[in-house]
């Protein structure tokens, strides 16, 4: 997948991530309460798509930056946040902020796209403060053996899957890694994982957007979700 794939059905996407059960009524909202109080904190969104979390994380009193490697989700961001530091730029490349600019990163939903952590998560780490935090919510590793029972669980695997956003069919590429490379890549860039989450549904969830067998408030292997500090 490139930015140009994203480029293709954006509309589509932000659509889909506005009103849809995963982000909407369950990445979103559980990044934010694992963030906690962001007043005054400056704050960059890596990977911020059409800009929902950026925007949340205005509300909340952060002066935050975004990227996104589409330019046409940047362009859907930048209609509702014209005011905000929003930049077209692939995580896989140095990042255009000095050391030390920010006092944490949000990474929702971003690193799965990505094959070597090693340059990303370096360049997440130079442009924290000492002491700063790094959000990051994956695919839960848990779920690939289940989805895909042939593959190796120990090994780092590119698979495909079909999705639906907002009646247009989409193929996502993605790359599985056991928990146990994911810890491995974090410590040599130089963080501590202070927390791993496995959030359960949001309790106002609409019933009809549940997924099959996922009660409101349930626990469910979806997404997981580190906090990390800086050293």
């Amino acid at each position: 997948m490139t930015g140009s794939d994203y480029d293709q059905w954006a509309e589509a996407y932000a659509t889909a991530n506005a009103e849809g059960f995963f982000n909407a009524w369950y990445e979103k909202p559980a990044m934010l309460d694992l963030l906690g109080d962001v007043s005054g904190h400056r704050i960059l969104d890596a990977g911020c798509g059409s800009g929902p979390t950026t925007a949340a994380l205005i509300d909340r009193g952060a002066q935050v930056s975004g990227f996104d490697l589409s330019a046409a989700m940047i362009g859907i961001a930048r209609r509702t946040l014209p005011e905000t530091d929003l930049r077209v730029h692939d995580l896989t490349e140095p990042l255009p902020w000095d050391d030390d600019t920010f006092d944490a990163v949000v990474a929702s939903l971003v690193l799965h796209y990505v094959h070597d952590w090693s340059g990303p998560l370096a360049e997440l780490h130079r442009v924290l403060t000492v002491g700063g935090r790094l959000l990051v919510s994956v695919n839960h590793p848990g779920a690939f053996p289940i989805v895909h029972p042939d593959s190796d669980y120990f090994a780092i695997t590119e698979y495909t899957e079909d999705y639906d956003f907002a009646g247009t069919s989409v193929d996502l590429t993605f790359f599985h890694r056991p928990l146990s490379a994911m810890s491995m890549s974090f410590a040599e860039a130089g963080f501590r994982i202070a927390g791993m989450h496995e959030p359960a549904a949001h309790p106002d969830t609409p019933a009809e957007l549940l997924p099959p067998g996922v009660e409101p408030a349930g626990r469910f292997i979806g997404f997981l979700f580190f906090d990390l500090e800086a050293l």
